[in-house]
Order: C-alpha cells, then sequence, then structure tokens
C-alpha cells in the first residue's frame, strides 16, 4: 500500500541527520508520495506533511510531491473536496520546503504547458512563487529568473485584438496581466522602501526595469486599449500599461527631469514626436495604429495655426508627415491608410502659415505619389483662398514665395514625355488650381504673381501638357486598334498602360482599360481648354480696361 510504503521510508530517516539523507531515499519518498496521489489517499498525506515529527523530511524531501499536486489542481475533473484537500497540501509545502528547491519546481511547472494551459498553470503558481521569493536571501536574482521564465510563456499567447476578445480573454492573458501587477507590486514596494539603495536593491531594480521593458514590447506594443469612455476602467491592458509607465518614470526615473509639473500640449507633441515616429515605421496593424492614435491625442490638444514653423527644424516633425505619407501609400489596410490622411491634414492644420508652406515643399519633393501631391496641392489652393479673403495677405501664399511654390506644380516631371496617366491626380490638381487663380486673381491686382509669371506657365506646364496629350491620345488609339483587332482573332496580348506592361489580358478587358484612359486624357483637356480659355478672356478684358483708362 502507497501509505505504508512512504510512512516507512520516513520512519527510516527520522533517524537521519538531516546531511546523512541520501538520493536513494529522496527518489524512494518521491515514488511512495506520487503515488499516494495517484490512489487517492490524499488525507493520509496530508496528515503525513502535518506531523511535526516530519518537519525535517518534509523541508528536505517535500518539493518533490509539489509537481504532482499542481498537476492535479490543474485538472478540472477533481472532486471539490479533493481540490481542498489537493490546496491544503500544496500551502503547507509551499509553507514548509526548501525555498531553493522549491523556486526551481514551480519554475519548471511554468515552463511545462502550452496553449490556454500556460496562464492557468501562471494564475495557479504566481502567489505561491511570490511566497517562494521572499524567502530567499538572493531576491534579485530570483525575482529575474522568475519574471524571465513567465514573460517567455506569456508572449507564447495570442494578444486579443479587439473588446470582444478582450472580455472573452480565451487564452487568459488578460488575467495573467492584473495577476502580474500584483506580483510585482511587493517587489516594487520593497525598492521604494529601501532608503539605502544597497547593491541587492540596485539589482532588483535593475530585475525589474528589464521586465518592464521587455512589457512594452509584449504585450503592450499590439495590444488594443479599449476607449475610455467604454469600460476604460476595466481594461486589463490599460491597467497593466499604467503600472508598467508608473515604474519607469516614478521609481526608475527614466526621462522624469524631462517631465515638467505642467505639460503643455506643445511640449507633449514634441515629447511624443520620436516615439509616433518609431511606431510609423512599424508594418503590424496595431502598432501603427498605436502611431495614429498617439498623433491624434496629441494633435487635437493645439490649436489650429499654432505649432510654429522652427518644429520643423526638429527631425522627427518632418518624418512623421512623410511616415504619414508611406502609410498613405503603402499599407495594405484601407482604414489605417484613410486615419493617415486624416492625420496629416490635422498636422497640416496646426502648423502655422511658413510651417504649412515649409510642409508643402518638403512633401511635393518626397513623396513620388501623384494622389498625395494632388492632396498637398488641394492644401496649398485652399491656403491661398483664405490668404486672398484676408485684408491683410499671408506673404506665404501670395507674391514671390507663392510663385516659388508653384514652380514645383505647374510643371511636369518629364515635359511632354511625362506619362499622363500615372500622373494625371497632380495634373488635374494643377490645372483646377491655375482655374482658380485665373479666376480669382485680376491681372491688374496679381496679389498671387500669377500674371508675371504666366509665360514661364505657358512654356513649363500648358504646351508641354498639350503636347504630351497628343502623343499620349494618339498611343492609346492605336493600342485599343491593336486591341480589336486580337478581339476578331481571340488572341491574348499585352498592353502598356501607366508605363506598366499588363500581359495576356483577354481584349474586352484590354478595351475597358484603353478606353478609361482615353476618357481620363479628355477629361484633363477639357479642364486645360477651360484654364487657356479664361486666361484669354483675363488677358482681353485687362487690355480694354486699360486702353479706355487711356
Amino acid at each position: 500500500m502507497a501509505v505504508e510504503e512512504l510512512q516507512s521510508i520516513i520512519k527510516r530517516c527520522q533517524i537521519l541527520e538531516e546531511q546523512d539523507f541520501k538520493e536513494e531515499d529522496f527518489g524512494l519518498f518521491q515514488l511512495a508520495g506520487q503515488r499516494c496521489i495517484e490512489e487517492g489517499y490524499t488525507d493520509q498525506l496530508l496528515e503525513i506533511i502535518q506531523n511535526e515529527n516530519n518537519k525535517v523530511i518534509i523541508k528536505n524531501m517535500g518539493w518533490n510531491l509539489v509537481g504532482p499536486v499542481v498537476r492535479c489542481l490543474l485538472c478540472k475533473d477533481k472532486e471539490d473536496n479533493k481540490r481542498k484537500v489537493y490546496f491544503l497540501i500544496f500551502d503547507l509545502l509551499v509553507k514548509l520546503c526548501n525555498p531553493k528547491e522549491l523556486l526551481l519546481g514551480l519554475l519548471e511547472l511554468i515552463e511545462e504547458p502550452s496553449g490556454k494551459q500556460i496562464s492557468q498553470s501562471i494564475l495557479l503558481l504566481l502567489q505561491p512563487l511570490q511566497t517562494v521569493i521572499q524567502k530567499l536571501h538572493n531576491k534579485a536574482y530570483s525575482i529575474g529568473l522568475a519574471l524571465s521564465t513567465l514573460w517567455n510563456q506569456l508572449s507564447l499567447l495570442p494578444v486579443p485584438y479587439s473588446k470582444e476578445q478582450i472580455q472573452m480573454d480565451d487564452y487568459g492573458l488578460c488575467q495573467c496581466c492584473k495577476a502580474l501587477i500584483e506580483f510585482t507590486k511587493t517587489f516594487v514596494e520593497e525598492v521604494i522602501d529601501n532608503k539605502e539603495n544597497s547593491l541587492e536593491n540596485e539589482k532588483l531594480k535593475d530585475e525589474l526595469l528589464k521586465f518592464c521593458f521587455k512589457s512594452l514590447k509584449y504585450p503592450l506594443l499590439t495590444a488594443q486599449f479599449l476607449e475610455q469612455s467604454e469600460e476604460g476602467g476595466n481594461d486589463p491592458f490599460r491597467y497593466f500599461a499604467s503600472e508598467i509607465i508608473a515604474y519607469l518614470v516614478f521609481v526608475q526615473g527614466i526621462r522624469i527631469d524631462q517631465l515638467p509639473m505642467v505639460l503643455s500640449p506643445l511640449y507633449l507633441l514634441q515629447f511624443n514626436m520620436g516615439h509616433i515616429e518609431v511606431f510609423l515605421q512599424r508594418t503590424e496593424e496595431s502598432v501603427i495604429s498605436k502611431g495614429l492614435e498617439l498623433l491624434e491625442n496629441s494633435l487635437l490638444r493645439i490649436e489650429d495655426n499654432s505649432l510654429l514653423y522652427q518644429y520643423l527644424e526638429i527631425k522627427s516633425f518632418l518624418t512623421v508627415p512623410q511616415g504619414l505619407v508611406k502609410v498613405m501609400t503603402l499599407c495594405p489596410i484601407e482604414t489605417l491608410r484613410k486615419k493617415s490622411l486624416a492625420m496629416l491634414q490635422l498636422y497640416i492644420n496646426k502648423l502655422d502659415s511658413q510651417g504649412k508652406y515649409t510642409l508643402f515643399r518638403c512633401l511635393l519633393n518626397t513623396s513620388n505619389h501623384s494622389g498625395v501631391e494632388a492632396f498637398i496641392i488641394q492644401n496649398i489652393k485652399n491656403q491661398i483662398d483664405m490668404s486672398l479673403k484676408r485684408t491683410r495677405n499671408n506673404k506665404w501664399f501670395t507674391g514671390p514665395q507663392l510663385i516659388s511654390l508653384l514652380d514645383l506644380v505647374l510643371f511636369l516631371p518629364e515635359g511632354a514625355e511625362t506619362d499622363l496617366l500615372q500622373n494625371s491626380d497632380r495634373i488635374m490638381a494643377s490645372l483646377n488650381l491655375l482655374r482658380y487663380l485665373v479666376i480669382k486673381d485680376n491681372e491688374n491686382d496679381n496679389q498671387t504673381g500669377l500674371w508675371t509669371e504666366l509665360g514661364n506657365i505657358e512654356n513649363n506646364f500648358l504646351k508641354p501638357l498639350h503636347m504630351g496629350l497628343n502623343m499620349s491620345k494618339a498611343h492609346y488609339e492605336a493600342e485599343i486598334k491593336n486591341s480589336q483587332e486580337a478581339q476578331k482573332s481571340k488572341d491574348l496580348c499585352s498592353i502598356t498602360v501607366g508605363g506598366e506592361e499588363i500581359p495576356n489580358m483577354p481584349p474586352e478587358m484590354q478595351l475597358k482599360v484603353l478606353h478609361s484612359a482615353l476618357f481620363t486624357f479628355d477629361l484633363i483637356e477639357s479642364v486645360l481648354a477651360r484654364v487657356e480659355e479664361l486666361i484669354e478672356i483675363k488677358t482681353k478684358s485687362t487690355s480694354e480696361e486699360n486702353i479706355g483708362i487711356k
């Protein structure tokens, strides 16, 4: 019988000194104790552990029973009465056994499970683990080993993304985050209360610091936080993040010297821009989303037109809008592309006039994307419109400064050979801007400087655009003819659209693409004709007025 075997081993060991216990004794004790658990003799095992005469034996050998007991506790099919006894045995073993051996045993048990059992194991063992570490002298090493093991296991779990996933918490990560805060709180308080700053205390601070930085990477980097208005107080990740940041700032003192007692919105924006820049360089949806949210929250605190142009001398204040452009043009997720566009517009709104002017020049030179350039040109038009409506002109969007900016807008990158289809968004925006300028600014007033530069605009933009349209239309009309012939023979062939070859397209699809391109050219041509008509009307009208004055 397993109980009799165990009692026999204990009786033999009771007459031995602690240092005389043999390896064979440990093995026999473990086997007999495990058989007691397997055969259901838990009440008898509890009595043996509670017996004061067995205290030394349990201290040295009892840790071997922790594994079998914990595995029974993790089994959900055990009766309530049995589970109660298992908990009593487990608590006694934690209280009585050698803490050094217990620490290693508990960490091995944490490392064993996979999948959903990871969190179950951690939630069961965190409190005993804390108790064991408190007994050890080399506390910093022990807490470091424990936190590293815990983080390695937790990092195997998927981070819940939606509100529903957080509430369901299928893998138990949210519960573990809350439990980890309670687990570490004791050691954090110990660091704070220790005023002597001993070497051991510094080591403990370092181990806690390592865990905080790891936690910023996982799970906080990819975690989604609930809105403050919707159960934000119950958000496990927000709670976890708050505790981590509080430790880093107020215990470790990281950046605390850079946090004034009263934080101005401009200071907070500058403080956050470097972090936003890093977020936008990543490719994970949740990380980019965090960067966009941080930027939005930072910008919303600032009044429109109040962000001085000098801030653009700080590297991140230019790289962040360039990062937004990359998300807008390269990110495969539509919601993030739209959000980036909205954030770029919000950022533009906050800059003062010179800042807007500087950013427009930068993005026109660096974006290399027709749609983005069209967006910037529309913003330039809006700024000109506001300037012309004021009693006092804005020098950055009238006169010589504006002409310098228009040089980047009203031109074709490769002259008449520019790919008009690929650049159609930019070209249409440029023509619309030019049409607006012709309508709004009279030649005699010439507030924008347009009429002074009209000759250059015609030579660098309007005439090459005419030539380019003629060549492009001729090319696509020839392609349509070839496609129609291919359709008759039912052959597959390739065509070139927007500078890219599209191979093996059915003729009927080719015709749709080609006709769509021709429609775009017709649209550009009609706007171009209207612009030239307006220029002619305006110059003729001005000449007649001047003759009348004479």
